[in-house]
C-alpha cells in the first residue's frame, strides 16, 4: 500500500469515528471526538505535505508537537521548528491544529464540558474544508 493509500485509510477511519461519535450524541463520545480530532488533523496535513512534496514522504508528523506557542516567545513555535516549512494558509492551518490539541487531553483524560467538544469540531471540521480544497488541487479526494 502507497504512503497515499494508507493515510487515506486511516483518515477515513478517523472519520467514520468521529461520525459514529456524533450520532450517539456529541456529549456521550468526548474521548473518541478528542482522540479522532487530532489524530485526523495531523494525518491531513501530513498527507498535504507529502502530496505537495513539502515533507519526504519518511517524515511522520505528530500532535504534540502542535502546542500553541506561548506570547512573546522567543523560539519559532514547536511545529515550525520540528518542520521547517512554509506553506500558503499554514499559519491558519497551525492555529486551527492548536484549537484542537490545547482541548485534546481535557476531552481524552479530563472533564469536557460541551463547548469544548464544540470547539474542537468547529477547528477540525475548519481544518478539513481548508485541507480538502488543498488536497483536491492535489488530485486527492477523502470521505464524504
Amino acid at each position: 500500500m502507497s504512503s497515499k493509500e494508507n493515510h487515506l485509510k486511516k483518515i477515513e477511519e478517523h472519520l467514520e469515528e468521529i461520525r459514529d461519535a456524533l450520532d450517539e450524541g456529541l456529549e456521550k463520545k468526548p474521548i473518541t471526538i478528542g482522540f479522532h480530532c487530532s489524530a485526523c488533523s495531523v494525518e491531513l496535513l501530513e498527507l498535504f505535505l507529502h502530496q505537495s512534496n513539502k515533507i519526504t514522504i519518511g517524515k511522520v508528523l505528530e500532535h504534540n508537537w502542535f502546542k500553541r506557542p506561548n506570547a512573546g516567545q522567543k523560539k519559532d513555535a514547536l511545529a515550525d521548528r520540528k518542520l521547517g516549512i512554509d506553506f500558503p494558509d499554514k499559519d491558519q492551518i497551525f492555529e486551527l491544529i492548536y484549537t484542537i490539541e490545547e482541548k485534546r487531553n481535557n476531552l481524552i483524560y479530563g472533564s469536557p464540558i460541551k463547548e469544548d467538544i464544540e470547539a474542537v469540531l468547529q477547528a477540525f471540521n475548519q481544518l478539513k474544508d481548508i485541507l480538502r480544497k488543498k488536497l483536491q488541487m492535489e488530485g486527492i479526494t477523502f470521505g464524504k
